[in-house]
């Protein structure tokens, strides 16, 4: 005997979507609850490494090292990052210092070579090779031991150099005006900006009529750096001092 019931499909589908669309709901609350749970997590968890990464990029710009206040994971990390800026910084230290002493040592006697031989055209031309030789590589041993995460104050660098090169040419009636950006800062290390500086001051000084004026200015960032990596330095009256371009080879080669 075979029994047939018949009954319309939606008795069937009406209990089944009851149940079903509370569950896909609940389900679909839940994954976004869970997406911006673990979005928080990451993002609290993530902090310590972007503070640490903002430390290294301040380390670029010339900071002394990493806070080593990090989470357990993270603090022998940041100790290796400043042992390791410690140790070039040294390296560079001795490096400079090994290139200043051998150009110390070398000038004198290349010096008194280039009297004694100065009578003599091809001997002298020989002699003046030879410098130029010593300067040349200096200047390339130099260059590499530049600390690029060096970072130098404008202002009180320039005002101590004014000063002194005032006093070196106080028989000359010129005068140095400065306008510096307050707070500038200029990726060079102390002595090389004392140098630097001081050989263009000095050569518009001598050569000046009336005043030098030095303008500095931040002009914009350097290869996504600070914009106060850069500056602008504009010698007011030069009088009858050589061109720009020429300062800046002589500025080179008394570097060297």
């Amino acid at each position: 005997m075979t029994l047939t019931a018949a009954a319309p499909r939606d008795v069937v589908a009406r209990p089944i979507r009851a149940a079903i669309l509370p569950l896909l709901a609940t389900l679909a609350i839940l994954g976004v609850l869970l997406g911006i749970a673990t979005a928080v997590q990451l993002r609290i968890g993530l902090r310590p490494l972007r503070a640490l990464r903002d430390g290294v990029a301040a380390m670029r710009r010339g900071a002394g090292g990493v806070s080593e206040d990090q989470p357990e994971e993270l603090r022998p990390l940041a100790q290796e990052l400043n042992a390791l800026a410690r140790d070039t910084s040294t390296a560079l230290a001795t490096a400079r210092a090994s290139a200043a002493n051998l150009a110390h040592a070398l000038k004198t006697p290349v010096a008194t070579l280039a009297l004694a031989v100065r009578d003599d055209a091809a001997a002298a031309a020989q002699v003046a090779r030879i410098d130029a030789t010593i300067r040349h590589h200096l200047a390339r041993a130099r260059s590499v031991a530049v600390d690029r995460r060096a970072s130098t104050a404008l202002e009180p660098a320039l005002a101590d150099l004014a000063s002194t090169i005032t006093r070196l040419h106080a028989g000359r009636a010129v005068a140095i005006t400065r306008t510096v950006q307050p707070g500038l800062m200029v990726a060079v290390d102390a002595a090389d900006l004392d140098e630097l500086a001081g050989n263009l001051i000095d050569n518009a000084m001598r050569h000046a009529v009336s005043a030098v004026r030095i303008d500095a200015t931040a002009e914009g960032a350097i290869d996504g750096e600070d914009p106060a990596a850069r500056r602008r330095r504009r010698p007011g009256d030069r009088g009858r001092g050589s061109r720009a371009r020429h300062c800046a080879r002589r500025t080179a080669r008394r570097a060297r």
